[in-house]
């Protein structure tokens, strides 16, 4: 097997650190013997229902031990692991099976009902697989019983495909990005050395590993033999429990997570004193947020910038406090470039479309060639986010392509009123999006989720005068707030702009 597969890994550990703690799941604390072991036997399961290496390997679960042996059960058959978001309904589910055609698809009890349905109206046949707390027909159980470990790995090279991820779909429609063993490979390499993990780490991931920001520390912790303790879900007094308990020295949070964790009334940071690393991934972590978890947890917060597709950017923690509005510089290997609409080259300083180039660039979107060139050109990835650099290379978000609002010909970038609203005492997270004006074309209008634990709740009329005195320009004050316990979320923890905004727009076409 070449080296730049990730096939193997788990072998290597299992032979020469056999009896440390590889993964912890509640409960269960399995050394890389065991884990291996049952990896294996998982692989040899799906060997002999008939995968072979290349073909697709589906999931629609939430965070379970099964699901992390079948991610490295089908790296070490040369199966490609299609994880799919366990909040999919029967036909986002049917759209996405369709497009990835895979062999085996693993569901819950949760999920086995939209599963059994939207194989149901599939054009070929796939077996469903249960991972089930009673064993049952077609259960998981019964599906590895009586297989004995895979001895032979079949041969692949390293741009045989690993993943099928497909996009979050926060903006639009889902695509499958294919990133092959020599991207995962990179991925482990690559996010080991930015991150500082070595083989004594302890990674703590809370958040849904089916989404691939899961990987930036998942590939290092696994590459490196540290140890990977996985939670079923995200919750704030778990996360801080266990971080004191397991001693973690990295995790990576999205910024609603972050939020939970300091919002805790009785939050004690000598809990999460043994932390080196915490990265902030999957959305822009607001000012205010970087500022109080930089004040409690002082030289250890990274923030990573990045694109399934295939690019990223980093924030290191020695930058954290002199560059708190940046998401960092391109790593080593990386190369970072603003482009005007022309397809001209920024100067520094001025806004237009980030794009990026480097060793994590995906193969493309699974079976749509025409998009992935209009994605990939020249070899650059252009991003649909818009930033700008300063004079030493740091990169800036400004807001999504797809999320400015042309008010009265004038670019609003709701980003910048965000930033405004994160400051406000009482507010745990916001939203900003254009909505239909008949003067103007588009105006901005806010989505507040309120803390629930800081003294006593503004009304939206009250919250809309506060905001509108304080943003920089006439254009950026908002027409209105509307208040909300919740927001809508995908697997990731990513807010669903797209389902908050339509509502809005429903029979008309936005400006851009």
């Amino acid at each position: 097997m070449d080296a730049l597969c990730i096939a193997g890994l788990l072998a290597h550990h299992a032979r020469y650190q056999p009896e440390a703690v590889a993964v912890v799941f509640g409960e269960q604390r399995l050394s890389w013997r065991e884990f291996a072991a049952r990896c294996g036997q998982l692989a040899q399961a799906m060997a002999q229902a008939g995968v072979q290496p290349g073909d697709r390997v589906a999931t629609v679960l939430g965070n379970c031990l099964e699901l992390l042996t079948i991610y490295w059960a089908c790296a070490d058959l040369g199966a490609v692991a299609v994880p799919l978001s366990p909040l999919l309904q029967c036909s986002g589910l049917q759209s996405l099976l369709q497009d990835a055609a895979p062999k085996i698809v693993f569901a819950s009890e949760a999920t086995q009902a939209d599963v059994s349905a939207a194989i149901a109206a599939l054009s070929m046949p796939v077996q469903l697989v249960c991972v089930a707390a009673v064993p049952a027909a077609h259960s998981y159980a019964g599906f590895v019983a009586g297989c004995a470990a895979m001895q032979q790995r079949p041969h692949f090279t390293p741009e045989h495909p690993c993943n099928i991820m497909y996009t979050s779909g926060t903006t639009g429609q889902p695509k499958g990005i294919l990133l092959t063993h020599r991207v995962r490979a990179h991925y482990a390499a690559l996010m080991a050395s930015i991150f500082r993990l070595t083989p004594e780490s302890v990674v703590l991931h809370t958040g849904a590993i089916v989404f691939n920001g899961a990987y930036v520390m998942m590939m290092p912790a696994f590459a490196q033999g540290a140890r990977y303790v996985l939670h079923g879900a995200f919750d704030a007094r778990a996360f801080v429990a266990t971080v004191a308990r397991e001693k973690v020295t990295h995790t990576m949070l999205v910024p609603s997570q972050i939020a939970a964790i300091l919002d805790l009334p009785d939050l004690d940071p000598v809990q999460l004193l043994s932390l080196q690393v915490v990265l902030s991934l999957g959305a822009p972590l607001p000012l205010a947020r970087k500022q109080a978890l930089e004040s409690l947890l002082p030289g250890r917060l990274h923030e990573l910038y990045g694109l399934t597709e295939g690019f990223i950017t980093v924030l290191d923690r020695r930058d954290t406090a002199r560059k708190l509005g940046s998401v960092g510089v391109p790593p080593p290997f990386f190369e970072l470039r603003i482009v005007r609409e022309d397809g001209s080259e920024a100067e520094v300083g001025e806004i237009g479309e980030i794009a990026g180039r480097g060793p994590l660039l995906m193969s493309g979107y699974y079976g749509q060639p025409e998009l992935t060139a209009q994605t990939i050109r020249d070899g650059w990835l252009y991003s649909g986010d818009i930033g700008r650099i300063d004079e030493e290379g740091y990169l800036y978000l400004v807001d999504r392509k797809k999320d400015m609002i042309d008010s009265g010909g004038v670019k609003v970038y709701p980003r910048d009123i965000e930033e405004v609203i994160a400051t406000h005492p009482d507010v745990a997270e916001v939203v900003v999006f254009g909505v239909p004006d008949e003067k103007w074309g588009e105006t901005p209008f806010a989505v507040v989720q309120m803390k629930q634990t800081f003294g006593k709740v503004c009304t939206p009329e009250q919250l809309r005068d506060w905001i509108n005195v304080r943003v920089a320009a006439r254009y950026q004050r908002v027409s209105a707030v509307a208040l909300v316990s919740s927001f809508p979320r995908n697997a990731a923890g990513k807010i669903l702009k797209r389902e908050l905004r339509a509502p809005y727009w429903e029979g008309r076409e936005r400006a851009i």
